[in-house]
């Protein structure tokens, strides 16, 4: 489908899904980001749903100026996804040894690695910039500098919520490993002190909503936030490449006898700011819950821990900013979820799928997300299907 228009303040809201079906809360915060002074443009995924300040699955184009909390507290999350030689017929029918093989190898949840994982011992990693990034952290807000040690040992990790580890079978019976993470801890100390420095910047102070509080260029501000934002950006890129080699070696030795190759690895962020260029003006695009679509880009976009999952070429609709959505989005709250679902629920749902199913991830259920089927339909001008993806593991945190 293309996009429907619904009157913005000062700029229309272009919606790639039915507005009727965005929750009240949600369109408040679409219309208080359409009047924000700086705004020239505002593109709604079909995965919208409401987030804090800005809602999750909405591009956002300022002009000199961005808004940290419309780029959320988990600053470069995004997804890496490969495709491996195997095929479902490689794959033993019990598959608990592999789920634990992972689980024990990418730290999840609250952990991390005793040490620091050195790229230099991995399997044919890329270790090029390694020491200059690791060298940006003495650059980084004097406020997160006591993090340095739990930042290292965090490199590497799944982190919980959302953030997953799946190994899927595409459409040809070919096997993929799948991960969702962003810059775990570091990235969100991060994003909360930035938040709080731009709510007290006099410019913000009559705003429809203070999370919307944002950093206008030239400032010193301005200066500091972008040294930390693209630096996390940077570690949560790292962040899942340590974690896809990783897994690979997992593969590697789970699959000796089948001698697994692997093809060159897809990333995309969907929680970030780029520099892009529109109608000849030089714009700070945030995606907060939404990929970079350009033309013949590569991305991905999951579904939940019991559905399918897309690997997408951008199709670049610059009148969605070369965007598509993230993922399926949310259709109730995690709160909402526990009170809905039960863990006899999330059994029913994860049927066939190697993965938890107790209390601590029915918040994760397939029936609190949207019909991810539904959310690619309403993006065919946006992106192109490559593959789909179905999980028989996923490891959660």
């Amino acid at each position: 489908m293309s996009y429907t228009e619904v009157p913005g303040v000062r700029v229309p809201i272009r919606m790639w899904t039915d507005p009727a079906s965005v929750e009240d809360g949600a369109m408040q915060q679409l219309r208080n980001v359409s009047s924000l002074p700086w705004i020239k443009g505002l593109a709604v995924m079909p995965d919208v749903h409401y987030g804090k300040g800005a809602t999750v699955g909405s591009v956002i184009a300022m002009h000199g100026a961005v808004c940290p909390a419309a780029v959320g507290v988990d600053i470069g999350c995004g997804m890496s996804a490969v495709k491996t030689s195997l095929t479902a017929n490689d794959l033993p029918g019990d598959l608990s040894r592999l789920r634990s093989k992972i689980e024990q190898t990418i730290p999840v949840g609250r952990g991390m690695h005793k040490e620091m994982v050195d790229p230099r011992r991995m399997h044919g990693f890329p270790t090029a910039g390694w020491d200059e990034f690791w060298a940006g952290f003495d650059g980084l807000a004097k406020e997160v500098k006591f993090r340095h040690e739990r930042a290292t040992k965090q490199m590497g990790t799944l982190g919980g919520g959302n953030h997953f580890c799946e190994v899927t079978i595409a459409d040809d019976n070919s096997v993929w490993l799948m991960l969702h993470s962003g810059s775990r801890n570091i990235g969100k100390e991060l994003a909360e002190y930035h938040i709080g420095e731009a709510q007290k910047l006099p410019h913000n102070q009559d705003l429809a909503d203070r999370d919307l509080a944002v950093f206008n260029s030239d400032t010193p501000q301005m200066a500091a936030y972008r040294r930390d934002l693209f630096w996390a950006q940077e570690y949560a890129k790292r962040n899942r490449a340590i974690m896809m080699a990783l897994f690979q070696d997992v593969i590697r030795k789970e699959f000796k006898k089948a001698k697994p190759t692997f093809d060159d690895v897809i990333s995309c962020h969907h929680n970030y700011v780029a520099e892009e260029r529109y109608d000849g003006m030089d714009l700070l695009v945030t995606r907060k819950g939404a990929i970079r679509a350009g033309s013949g880009e590569f991305g991905i976009i999951p579904g939940s821990m019991g559905t399918s999952s897309y690997i997408v070429k951008g199709l670049g609709n610059a009148d969605a900013f070369n965007s598509a959505s993230h993922g399926a989005g949310r259709r109730m709250s995690r709160g909402a979820a526990k009170k809905r679902f039960t863990t006899r629920d999330l059994e029913d749902q994860t049927r066939g799928v190697e993965c938890r199913k107790d209390s601590g991830v029915v918040d994760e259920i397939p029936g609190a997300y949207k019909p991810i089927e539904k959310v690619i339909e309403q993006q065919r001008d946006l992106v192109q299907v490559v593959a789909k993806l179905k999980q028989v593991v996923c490891v959660k945190g």
